[in-house]
């Protein structure tokens, strides 16, 4: 059980130079989750990966020269249930059409949102009025 309540909302420039900031934004999260059982360095890990991989996402696909140049990334964790949500200006994507990766071929891209899906419970992308929004949800118990 993880008593502890968290909110965290960070808004970073379009630049791969800020993806580390926000993996070890993740990973400290971890650090403060009271009373969890789990296996913190696995779960510190997860989160670096997913928040690192979907901000890298939005500067590769959602940044173009007319994109506001900011990610949001919020942090919540609540009952046990951390949800993540990278928010972008881009022209946005159907979740469902990407395809999985094609592992013979050996790819050197591609890989992200296959990640993603494989580390987290669930995962939904949005488009908003004027945004997108990627949830990431990770139950912990």
């Amino acid at each position: 059980m993880c008593p502890t309540s968290i909110q965290i909302d960070v808004v970073i420039p379009t630049h791969t130079k800020y993806l580390d900031l926000i993996g070890s934004i993740g990973e400290r999260v971890v650090k403060e989750l009271d009373g969890f059982a789990g296996d913190r360095e696995a779960l510190a890990y997860q989160l670096n990966l997913v928040l690192t991989e979907a901000a890298a996402n939005v500067i590769k696909h959602a940044h173009d020269a007319a994109s506001k140049d900011k990610v949001r990334v919020t942090i919540q964790l609540l009952d046990d249930t951390l949800t993540l949500k990278v928010y972008d200006h881009g022209q946005g994507f159907d979740l469902d059409t990407v395809p999985s990766p094609d592992f013979a071929a050996a790819p050197e891209s591609g890989m992200g949102l296959f990640l993603i899906r494989s580390v987290m419970d669930k995962v939904s992308y949005t488009r908003q009025a004027d945004y997108n929004v990627l949830e990431l949800v990770k139950y912990l118990k």
